[in-house]
């Protein structure tokens, strides 16, 4: 598949209402596979639909060398659809039984054209996605959303292009069904393009792209090797910044000096002329002679301030704003060992059906434990959460709770009004602290000056789930018990580490729900529980 590339010229993108996107990006892709990455809200998902042409751009152009396949991040799906249906070989597979059954009409073989293993091919292509289960004809309703997404994702490989996109496809994938999507990738061999968040895929790339308002950056490697080059970039820059501000600082102390001297000359000339009586104007030529050199000698300073000035602000520029977090949470300080949690013999039911095994399943959380939580969708994760805050009261069993707080963080981070500025809310949860120590704590986490001031409504998702950190983590009391339902779902990279910064600075027990294996050795997790088929074992310490 040599012949497959992506190249784009001076392609400029800008929303209906003038907001622009993208200014004259050009770059060219060929074989291979790489990362796109870059800040929420940057253009990765907008530059993808321009690349699978659902997007027109309002300047400059967008040229695909050999055929395309395109998984979007939300799937355009409707429930009414058939497995064959969204596989694109249900008529194909209806002509192919036709044929079979003596019907030659040439309608038929129209239909099939080269497909006639086409059968074969999907049953291979489900089997490689863990969907060897699923008869054609099963509607979507029935599916999961993980089921839906590697469904989407077999739809495109079964139609061999040459060029393959694809927008966050591990969301909602447990992490079996992460594996085997980056096994079926492995084996694509024409040109790859990946928007995603998920660090163990973009670490399979062969290169990682990262993406400006006016440019795409390449670096060769993996998404670890980026990481270092970008690392390495950064200590030269600020040493760099560094040097520039000592130059800056030695060249304003030179004018100052070179100042202080030429008055200094001024002053004595003056005084030097008047006591040996020379002629008025002889006296007054030599004094604006020497104001001309003390001129030129300080304009000469002044533009050696200016150039240091200029090296500073381009030194400045090559600085990224990484926005980390530096907390101190000892109000969140849980004792060794303190009982928070303890369910015994726990039962819901749920449309007709018990969720978890006959007897239940049995969960203790003890301070200041670091448990992740995993398992298939479906399998019952979100429902023991809820039954963990007592959202939810099991049917049957027992529930033991410890007196300090428990506070949940839902995928949606919908804890806070968002008609109220960050300021406020953060106020209601911790009334009793004085507002400049409120100031300064939001402050930590990135909402300084009138950032704080803005109403969370119009935050964006990273700064929403700062919003909501610094209201649960320094709540009136700090809880004890923190619970996360798939924390990193739609965090961009930057996001990302700055919830790991926040939870390696709380001191409580948390339980997270996650199928980033990545995010899970980040945060220090040092229990593991799978849930899976109605029970709960305990499987350790996960692998680093």
């Amino acid at each position: 598949m040599s012949h497959a590339t992506v190249v784009c010229s001076d392609l400029s993108f800008s929303w209906p209402d003038d907001t622009p996107v993208f200014h004259e990006l050009s770059f060219s892709l060929g074989s291979g596979s790489t990362g796109l990455v870059a800040p929420n809200g940057s253009g990765k998902s907008t530059l993808l639909k321009l690349i699978a042409g659902e997007l027109r751009p309002t300047g400059g152009s967008v040229t695909v060398g050999g055929s395309l396949g395109y998984l979007p991040q939300s799937l355009p799906l409707t429930g009414d659809l058939t497995v064959g249906d969204v596989l694109g070989v249900a008529a194909v597979i209806r002509a192919l039984d036709a044929v079979e059954s003596g019907d030659v009409a040439e309608e038929h073989f129209t239909t099939i054209g080269d497909d006639w293993d086409i059968e074969e091919r999907t049953r291979a292509q489900l089997d490689r996605l863990g969907l060897g289960g699923l008869a054609l004809d099963r509607t979507l309703s029935t599916l999961s959303g993980g089921q839906v997404v590697s469904l989407g994702l077999a739809a495109q490989l079964l139609k061999r292009p040459d060029v393959l996109l694809l927008d966050e496809p591990t969301n909602n994938l447990d992490q079996e069904a992460r594996h085997q999507l980056y096994d079926a990738l492995s084996d694509f061999d024409g040109l790859l393009l990946v928007v995603a968040h998920d660090r163990a895929l973009l670490d399979r790339m062969d290169g990682i792209a990262e993406l400006g308002a006016s440019r795409l950056r390449f670096y060769g490697g993996n998404f670890s090797s980026y990481e270092e080059a970008v690392r390495a970039e950064q200590e030269v820059a600020e040493k760099n910044v560094r040097n520039a501000e000592q130059d800056l600082k030695r060249e304003k102390r030179e004018l100052q000096q070179a100042r202080e001297r030429a008055d200094r000359r001024a002053s004595n000339a003056a005084r030097n002329l008047k006591s040996a009586g020379l002629p008025r104007i002889f006296a007054g030529n030599m004094k604006r002679g020497a104001q001309e050199s003390a001129g030129r000698a300080g304009q000469t300073h002044a533009n050696r301030v200016g150039e240091a000035q200029a090296r500073l602000d381009e030194a400045g520029r090559a600085l990224r704003d990484e926005q980390r977090l530096v907390l101190d949470l000892p109000d969140t300080q849980v004792p060794a060992g303190r009982n928070l949690f303890l369910g015994e013999g726990m039962q819901v039911r749920h449309d007709g059906r018990d969720v978890f095994a006959e007897g239940g399943v049995d969960l203790s959380v003890r301070g200041p434990e670091r448990i992740a939580l995993t398992g298939p969708n479906g399998s019952g994760k979100t429902t023991l959460m809820r039954l963990v805050t007592g959202e939810l009261v099991p049917d049957t069993g027992e529930v033991k709770r410890g007196d300090g707080r428990v506070a949940y963080l839902s995928q949606r981070l919908d804890l806070l009004d968002l008609d109220r500025t960050v300021a406020e809310n953060f106020a209601a949860f911790a009334p009793e602290r004085p507002e400049a120590e409120r100031m300064n704590l939001l402050a930590r986490f990135l909402f300084r000056g009138a950032r704080a001031h803005l109403p969370v409504g119009v935050l964006s998702g990273g700064e929403r789930l700062r919003a909501t950190l610094a209201c649960v983590l320094c709540a009136e009391p700090a809880p004890q018990l923190l619970l996360l339902d798939e924390p990193t779902n739609n965090l961009d990279l930057v996001s990302a580490g700055q919830l790991e910064s926040a939870l390696n600075s709380y001191r409580g027990a948390f339980v997270v729900v996650s199928h980033d294996e990545r995010f899970l050795a980040e945060i220090g997790v040092n229990r593991l529980l799978r849930l899976e088929d109605g029970t709960l074992r305990d499987a350790g310490a996960p692998a680093v």
